[in-house]
């Protein structure tokens, strides 16, 4: 892992994972991206993915929003709670179908 997608994780995944916590909205929109992110990597009704698919995924996400110019300065941004549902994801470990 590089060091910069270390610091996505930390600032943004997990602050994000503890701010759930205390915002019904985030979680309901990490429910939402938690199954469009599923089923891009492995179909509807399947599996959560398991965590090494979730990091590649993560980097090819986080590479593209940087090339975009997206800044992480928003915590209701689409980028913000995509980056912070993967890594609430990578925390779940593979799993029966959810």
């Amino acid at each position: 892992m590089s060091e910069e997608l270390g610091l996505l994780i930390r600032d943004i995944g997990e602050a994000g994972i503890a701010e759930m916590a205390g915002t019904p909205a985030l979680v309901a929109a990490v429910d939402q991206h938690a199954a469009a992110v599923r089923d891009l990597i492995v179909g509807p009704g399947g599996y959560l993915p398991e965590p090494d698919a979730l990091m590649t995924y993560l980097q090819g996400f986080a590479e593209d929003a940087f090339k975009r110019g997206w800044k992480p300065v928003n915590t209701q941004d689409w980028e913000f709670v995509r980056i912070v549902t993967v890594c609430w994801m990578m925390r779940q470990g593979g799993s029966p179908p959810v």
